[in-house]
């Protein structure tokens, strides 16, 4: 039996509205941003794919750390969305759907939500990994965007 569950966040950062969606829409350059990731190839594209990548995880289960790779996929990547999916044995799946949208002052605003699916046994370290990440993720999203844009970081 599969559980699933979602959780979002947002980020603001002072950049271009495509330079935005060349980071998150380019999976080789989440190395930068993710902390688990340690690799990331592209990889010939899936059906229905516009982009797909092998990407490997370190992950943790107390003093171990082992390596974990699994598919993704762009699915849509325009200017103001972009989706993926994460594939990973046994049938977990990670769903990734970005919203971005132009504010005032120059600000880009990302909306993000992370779905996740995964068998019930495995789900809460899945969860617990997934949101923990993806978290840490957005509090680094912003400083790298504004770097490339030469900006200060706004509060988000």
């Amino acid at each position: 039996m599969l559980r699933r569950d979602s959780f979002s966040y947002t980020v603001q950062a002072r950049c271009a509205l495509a330079d935005a969606t060349a980071l998150l829409g380019d999976l080789t350059r989440q190395g930068e941003l993710h902390p688990l990731i340690v690799r990331v190839r592209r990889v010939p594209p899936r059906p229905g794919a516009l982009a797909s990548y092998a990407v490997t995880d370190r992950l943790a289960a107390g003093p171990l750390r082992f390596p974990v790779t699994y598919q993704a996929d762009v699915l849509t990547s325009g200017d103001d969305e972009i989706v993926t999916v994460a594939r990973q044995w046994p049938a977990t799946t990670v769903r990734n759907h970005t919203r971005l949208h132009t504010e005032p002052g120059g600000l880009v605003r990302i909306d993000v939500e992370i779905t996740l699916a995964a068998p019930a046994p495995l789900f809460p370290y899945a969860f617990r990994q997934a949101r923990a990440a993806h978290l840490a993720l957005a509090t680094r999203l912003g400083a790298a965007l504004d770097r490339e844009a030469g900006g200060p970081t706004p509060a988000a």
